[in-house]
């Protein structure tokens, strides 16, 4: 048992928060893309978004919930910085054969009420998230990972689709297709983890090994504010 971690980085912790960080803004990049699946219409972001979870869930196992936290902020910070760039670069002037300005704004504005949704479900989805997958571990003495990583996703994923359907379209859609959107997501999601559970479960154990590190986190305040 390895109770949390010191401020050494390694190699691969570093490469797996540069990969948690690029689908990240990835997803909100890609967000306002429809696409129809299964009967389904969903954003494009439901791809690639669900690995953030993923990849949370291998921080919270291996790293333990303090350096999650931190990972977490990392991840809200440089996608605010993300959608700050595109609004610059939206507003600078450009040459009058420039044909492609209105399709740039397709593409690369973000609405505040858009904004607002996406950071406030992924902060409040990642951390219930990662405090319940931490919570767990522990009560458990770290066995039934994949239930586990389940578990913690049931919740984290429906916070974070509630938040951002309500937030984004509360009063655009009919109150039906508002619901249906929430959960057509939510299954996705879900369903998405629970496919790559045994995935999930030999990357969780390989990094263990490589790192020789498996945190437990004893007497871990839960509080996201307390990045130390």
């Amino acid at each position: 048992m390895h109770t949390n971690s010191g401020n050494s980085y390694s190699l691969l912790f570093l490469i797996l928060v540069t990969f948690f960080v690029v689908f990240l803004i990835l997803a909100n990049l890609i967000a306002s893309k429809l696409i129809l699946v299964f009967g389904m219409t969903l954003p494009a972001a439901v791809i690639i978004f669900p690995i953030t979870y993923i990849l949370g869930d291998l921080f919270t196992e291996v790293y333990g919930f303090r350096q999650t936290r931190k990972i977490i902020w990392l991840g809200l910070t440089l996608s605010l910085l993300a959608v700050c760039v595109y609004q610059i670069t939206i507003i600078l002037p450009y040459p009058d054969y420039w044909a492609n300005q209105d399709s740039y704004k397709v593409v690369f504005a973000t609405t505040p009420r858009i904004l607002a949704a996406s950071a406030l479900a992924y902060f409040f989805g990642e951390f219930l998230n990662s405090a319940v997958l931490s919570k767990m571990k522990v009560v458990t003495n770290g066995r039934f990972l994949g239930l586990r990583t389940i578990g913690s996703s049931i919740l984290g994923l429906a916070l974070d689709t509630f938040i951002f359907i309500f937030i984004a379209f509360y009063g655009q859609l009919p109150g039906q297709a508002l619901w249906q959107m929430m959960l057509f997501q939510y299954i996705w999601k879900l369903s998405y983890e629970i496919i790559l559970t045994p995935f999930v479960y030999i990357l969780t154990n390989k990094v263990k090994k490589i790192e020789k590190i498996d945190t437990f986190d004893i007497n871990v305040t839960y509080n996201p504010f307390n990045v130390n």
